[in-house]
């Protein structure tokens, strides 16, 4: 019914996950770091897609993005290290803020992190460069795949941003014990996006021809109905992480937050069972 790659499925997740880069990074609060760590890591997710896609079953337009995929992010990369004097808004004004605290009460002024204002900051429209290309990708990726278009397109597209807004909270919440002072909106709102996402990703999945087969027994999964009931399980358990997640970061201890960031690794797992179980019995 439907055709599973290797290669559509890691172009899926960098260009969710350079999405959901994007979504973090124009809110200027998270250091610089954060951004180079999701740009490598992603851009090698790219970068494999287009090795997978070229070294096997070829798909013009859709390796050709991830090539393109991979070449926007190294390029956002690099400008971001070249300005990397500048810092970002405001973490520069919370380590400014905090310096200037610290010498009115004790008289000393400390060697805190220095930022250069005369150089111009790191723009995040640079990242959005990336998931805009991305998605020519995984629109060639879904009309090859078979199947009803218009639902396969839908199932390539809402994939691709909840398992990039699922990985992205998880690895911002990691970044929390390199910035311990930043505040939580980003990593709520990654939560939060994820949790908007999880219906979208339901549905699509009902959809005709759809898990409703394969938990009906319409469509064998081949282990006699093991596959979709552990979907429904991916299903289930997934929303129930996001929300004892949200409930974790409404904690005021900062060990709430490496709490959430344990809890976001299991709904990585439980999102993925969601989306690529759900792919892999309909294939």
């Amino acid at each position: 019914m439907i055709r599973l790659d290797a290669a559509a499925v890691l172009l899926q997740w960098a260009t969710g996950g350079l999405l959901f880069l994007w979504v973090t990074t124009r809110r200027r609060e998270v250091g610089l770091g954060y951004g180079w760590t999701m740009r490598v890591t992603f851009g090698l997710l790219a970068a494999g897609a287009a090795w997978i896609g070229f070294a096997g079953r070829t798909v013009p337009v859709r390796d050709a993005a991830a090539v393109a995929v991979a070449m926007a992010t190294a390029g956002a990369l690099a400008v971001s290290v070249l300005r990397r004097r500048a810092g970002v808004a405001g973490q520069r004004d919370r380590v400014e803020r905090r310096s200037a605290r610290v010498a009115a009460m004790t008289g000393i002024d400390r060697a805190e992190q220095r930022f250069d204002r005369t150089v111009s900051e790191f723009p995040p429209a640079l990242d959005l460069v990336a998931p805009v290309l991305g998605t020519v990708g995984l629109v060639a990726a879904a009309l090859d795949a078979g199947g009803n278009p218009a639902v396969s397109l839908a199932r390539m597209l809402v994939g691709a941003a909840f398992l990039g807004a699922v990985s992205d909270a998880m690895l911002l919440g990691h970044w929390y014990l390199v910035q311990p002072g930043l505040d939580r909106g980003p990593l709520r709102q990654l939560v939060v996006a994820t949790a908007a996402l999880w219906p979208a990703e339901l549905v699509v999945f009902l959809l005709p021809t759809g898990m409703l087969a394969v938990l009906s027994g319409a469509i064998d999964d081949g282990y006699g109905g093991l596959l979709g009931w552990f979907w429904a399980t991916s299903v289930v358990t997934t929303i129930g992480l996001l929300g004892v997640t949200w409930a974790a970061l409404r904690e005021r201890q900062y060990s709430a937050v490496m709490a959430a960031t344990g809890l976001l690794y299991l709904a990585i797992l439980t999102a993925f069972g969601m989306d690529l179980v759900a792919r892999a019995t309909l294939a």
